[in-house]
């Protein structure tokens, strides 16, 4: 019910519901923002929109930004300015994320091997016993 209330789905691996619940805006905007960035959504808006604005520039329809189109190449700059440092916080998170997930499975196939190794003492304990009890009868 926890996983229902705080919006993060229950099927969901263990690491990322924690990750998700201990994240701090800047990072959830961080990931939210280099999302959009990396989809072919933001690439078609940004294509249509630097159309719109050649040509529109060139055939006069408006005339603020003239042709070597300074505005532009400053709009773009600014655009990467703030995207680099989103991007690299939401690599960082993406590292933290990866180095969660193997020790989660580590410690996942440590437990594992130790219910293996108990299960292998609990078979030799009852084929010890069978073996006294076909022993017995014989």
């Amino acid at each position: 019910m926890e996983a229902y209330r705080t919006g993060v789905s229950r099927w969901r691996h263990p690491v990322n519901v924690a990750l998700h619940a201990n994240a701090s805006p800047g990072v959830r905007v961080a990931n939210a923002v280099t999302g959009f960035m990396g989809s072919w959504k933001f690439i078609i808006i940004q294509t249509v929109i630097v159309g719109v604005w050649v040509l529109g520039n060139i055939w006069l329809i408006f005339h603020f930004d003239p042709y070597p189109f300074i505005f532009l190449n400053l709009a773009f700059s600014t655009q990467a300015a703030y995207a680099a440092p989103l991007i690299l916080l939401a690599g960082n998170q993406s590292a933290a994320r990866d180095r969660a997930t193997l020790e989660y499975a580590a410690k996942e196939a440590a437990e594992g091997d130790t219910k293996e190794d108990d299960l292998a003492v609990r078979v030799k304990h009852i084929e010890a016993m069978l073996e006294q009890l076909t022993a017995s009868r014989t």
